[in-house]
């Protein structure tokens, strides 16, 4: 089974944690996505990541994946039993992804790492003010209403948890962190679910790769000791994505 796209992403992270929690080996191409060859577009059409290969199946959707994981592999349940839980999860997670996403990655992590990373500009300081001032406020208002006051949402970690607590951790990566007088059960559920042993384990390939420029990557991770793929899509010039965000 081979990934690809960089421990940083957060829509990475989610899928590392599903096979971790499955029990399942994978082996990784850890590229940015701008960074991605023809043969990248070729597996994923939108420029997106994570990639799944798994046999002759490829996949370019973290959600769709993670589906695919717990309908072909035994172990560990992603996904609650109950219809009216499997709804409520796939909801968190479609929120998670795309405000989450909105506001924590192209809002604020965008504008704070990849911008100067990968285009040499500078943040909108502007923008990144009214992000942490009105956007952040409102997605954390609600994940404070629907997040437990202990342990997970539906007994046992899912795709739910890591969905929603995956983005903190880039958050944390430009100094954002959840105020805990103001959002307490967010701040502890976010807190438990990035501590859970398959969040937990990607944490050296994660500091390995923001610590050095986005072109070294792929030997920063395989020197502590990441599944590398022997062959990359990577290059080492960027290119915008197909989709504004």
């Amino acid at each position: 089974m081979r990934i690809i796209g960089s421990y940083v992403s957060p829509y990475v992270r989610k899928v590392l944690a599903c096979l971790a929690l499955k029990g399942l080996s994978y082996e990784i191409d850890p590229i940015v996505p701008f960074y991605g060859d023809e043969e990248f577009e070729r597996l994923s059409p939108l420029r997106r990541i994570p990639v799944l290969i798994d046999g002759d199946l490829v996949i370019s959707d973290s959600s769709v994946i993670c589906a695919y994981l717990d309908e072909a592999y035994p172990g560990h349940p992603l996904f609650p039993a109950g219809p009216a839980d499997r709804a409520r999860a796939r909801w968190l997670e479609e929120f998670a992804d795309t405000r989450m996403g909105e506001v924590l990655i192209w809002r604020l992590f965008n504008q704070l790492a990849i911008k100067p990373a990968v285009w040499g500009e500078k943040a909108d300081r502007t923008a990144v003010d009214k992000t942490i001032a009105e956007d952040l406020p409102a997605v954390l208002d609600y994940l404070e209403s629907q997040v437990p006051a202990s342990g997970y949402l539906f007994g046992e970690i899912g795709v739910a948890d890591i969905a929603l607590s995956a983005f903190f951790r880039n958050a944390g990566f430009v100094r954002f962190g959840i105020d805990a007088a103001r959002w307490p059960r967010t701040a502890a559920f976010v807190a438990g679910v990035l501590d859970h042993p398959a969040l937990a384990h990607l944490r050296p390939f994660e500091e390995a790769s923001i610590k050095v420029p986005v072109v070294g990557q792929r030997e920063a991770v395989k020197a502590v000791g990441a599944p590398v793929t022997a062959q990359t899509c990577g290059t080492a010039t960027p290119r915008p994505g197909v989709m504004a965000i």
